[in-house]
C-alpha cells in the first residue's frame, strides 16, 4: 500500500505510480482527486482524497495493491482512514489553502502532511528540495528513507549517500537528464527525462519530479528496473489517462495546454513550461483562482505568471466560494495592472464556458494558449470541438457508387445438404463419410 500526499503533483505522481503497477501486473485500487479507481475502472466519481475512499478501497477484495491520494482536507476533517502503510511520499508544502480549516501558516500545513509520513513502515520518500518536507524524516518510523532530488549537488543527499542511503537524484548528462536512483552504494542510471511523454520532452520540469517520485516509490516496492521504465514510457498526459493535468492538444495552429493550476506553486510550473516551449506567437492564460483563496495568495499567483505570459483572460470558477459574480476576475485584473501588465492584454469573462471560448477564437498561428480550468470536461470539449461547427466541402469522387441490397437475401438449402451450428459459428455439413480417401 502506498500513500501520497504534498501540495502540487499528489494526482499525477498517484496516477503514474498506479500505471507502473498496474503494468507490471498487480490489480490496483486508486483514489485520487478524480475518484476512485480499480483495475483501471471508475467506480466512484469526484475528489475522493479522504479517508471514506481510502477505506472503500482497502474493503476491497478483488485489488492486491493500493495507491492513496491522502489530502489536506480529509486528514483535517477525519483523519487519514488507516493506520499504516508501507510506502508514504510527501511531494512538496506550498501555500494553498492558507487561512482554512485554522491552518495559517506553511509549519502548520506541513505538519498535517507529515501525517501520512509519520505511518510508514517501510521507506518514506520526501522531496530534499523542500525544507519542510526534508523535516518529516525525523518523524516517521520508516525503515528506509529515500530522499528526491533535482540538484545533483545537493549536500544532505550527498551524505546520505554515502552512508548507503537511497536517493532518487536528476543528474544532467551529453544526452539531458537522467533520473538516477543510488541505493547501498550502488548507481543506477534510469531514464531520460525526454523519454517520458508525461514531461514533454523533459521541459515539464514538474512532471519531471512527478515521475521521480513514482519512480522512487516504485523501486521501494522492489519492482524491476525495467517495470518502472516501461511504466514511465507508456504514461502520458492525455485528457483520458491524466484529465486536467498538462493536457496538450496540438491539432490547432496553436498549442492548447488544459491545466487545474490554482496555486502559485502550480501557475509558476505553467509559467516555466511555457519558457522552455518558447512558442514563436503569444503566450496566453485563461486564469483563475478558486474565490476561497486569501487575497495576498491570488496576487501572488498573479505574480507567478510573469513575466512568462503576457494576455491574460480572467474568469471565475462556476463555484465562487462566497464572492460575487465577477469580485474575482476584477480582483485579478486589479493586481495585474499593478504588476505592470498593460489593460489592454487583461480580458475580463466571468464565465469560464465564455472565457474560454473568446481565448480559442482570439488565439492565431504559432500562439500557445495555457487554460486553467475548474470544469475539466466541458473545457476539454471546447478546446478539441473548436469549429466543429464549421462544415468543410468535401470533393465528390464521380463514379463512386455503394451498393445497397434491396432485400435481404435468403440462403437456401439443396435436399442433401444441412447446415451444422456450433461454438465456431454456422457452416455446411462435409457430404463425404467420415473414411474417405
Amino acid at each position: 500500500m502506498a500513500a501520497i500526499t504534498g501540495t502540487n503533483g499528489k494526482t499525477t505522481t498517484t496516477r503514474m505510480l498506479t500505471h507502473i503497477m498496474k503494468t507490471s501486473g498487480h490489480v490496483v485500487g486508486m483514489t485520487s482527486t478524480g475518484g476512485i479507481q480499480v483495475d483501471g475502472r471508475v467506480t466512484v466519481k469526484g475528489d475522493m482524497t479522504g479517508p471514506q475512499s481510502a477505506k472503500i478501497v482497502l474493503r476491497d477484495p478483488t485489488i492486491d495493491f493500493a495507491v492513496l491520494e491522502t489530502a489536506r482536507g480529509g486528514i483535517l476533517r477525519a483523519g487519514l482512514g488507516y493506520s499504516e502503510c508501507d510506502v508514504a511520499a510527501c511531494i512538496n508544502v506550498t501555500a494553498d489553502h492558507m487561512g482554512l480549516g485554522g491552518i495559517e501558516t506553511l509549519e502548520q500545513l506541513a505538519k498535517v502532511k507529515e501525517t501520512v509520513v509519520r505511518v510508514a513502515n517501510d521507506t518514506a520518500v520526501l522531496n530534499a528540495d523542500d525544507k519542510l518536507c526534508l523535516k518529516m524524516a525525523d518523524h516517521t518510523r520508516a525503515r528506509h528513507l529515500c530522499y528526491v532530488t533535482m540538484d545533483p549537488t545537493h549536500g544532505l543527499v550527498r551524505e546520505h549517500i554515502r552512508a548507503n542511503g537511497r536517493a532518487v537524484v536528476l543528474e544532467q548528462g551529453i544526452n539531458g537528464d537522467m533520473i538516477t536512483i543510488y541505493d547501498n552504494g550502488a548507481h543506477i542510471p534510469l531514464l531520460w527525462t525526454h523519454l517520458i511523454p508525461a514531461t514533454i520532452e523533459g521541459k515539464a520540469m514538474h512532471n519531471v519530479q512527478n515521475a521521480m517520485f513514482a519512480a522512487a516509490m516504485a523501486y521501494s516496492f522492489d519492482k524491476d528496473l525495467d517495470e518502472i521504465r516501461n511504466g514511465l514510457r507508456t504514461f502520458d498526459t492525455s485528457f483520458f489517462q491524466s484529465p486536467g493535468r498538462t493536457n496538450v492538444y496540438n491539432e490547432h495552429p496553436f498549442k492548447v495546454i488544459l491545466d487545474y493550476a490554482h496555486n502559485p506553486a502550480g501557475f509558476r510550473a505553467m509559467a516555466e513550461l511555457a519558457d522552455r516551449l518558447d512558442p514563436p506567437g503569444r503566450r496566453s492564460i485563461v486564469f483563475s483562482v478558486p474565490g476561497d483563496r486569501r487575497d495576498e495568495d491570488i496576487r501572488e499567483s498573479c505574480e507567478a505568471c510573469l513575466p512568462q505570459f503576457s494576455h491574460f483572460i480572467c474568469k471565475a470558477d462556476s463555484n465562487r466560494r462566497g464572492r460575487g459574480h465577477d469580485e474575482l476576475p476584477q480582483l485579478v485584473r486589479k493586481y495585474l495592472l499593478e504588476l505592470g501588465v498593460e489593460d489592454e492584454n487583461i480580458t475580463v469573462i466571468a464565465e469560464e464556458e465564455a472565457a474560454i471560448d473568446h481565448a480559442l477564437n482570439a488565439a492565431e498561428e504559432g500562439d500557445l494558449l495555457v487554460i486553467t480550468a475548474d470544469d475539466l470536461s466541458r473545457s476539454w470539449k471546447q478546446i478539441i470541438n473548436l469549429n466543429s461547427d464549421k462544415q468543410e466541402s468535401k470533393e465528390t469522387i464521380p463514379g463512386t457508387k455503394v451498393f445497397v441490397p434491396e432485400k435481404e437475401k435468403r440462403f437456401v438449402l439443396d435436399q442433401d445438404e444441412e447446415l451444422i451450428i456450433d461454438e465456431r459459428g454456422v457452416r455446411l455439413a462435409s457430404s463425404e463419410p467420415e473414411d474417405a480417401d
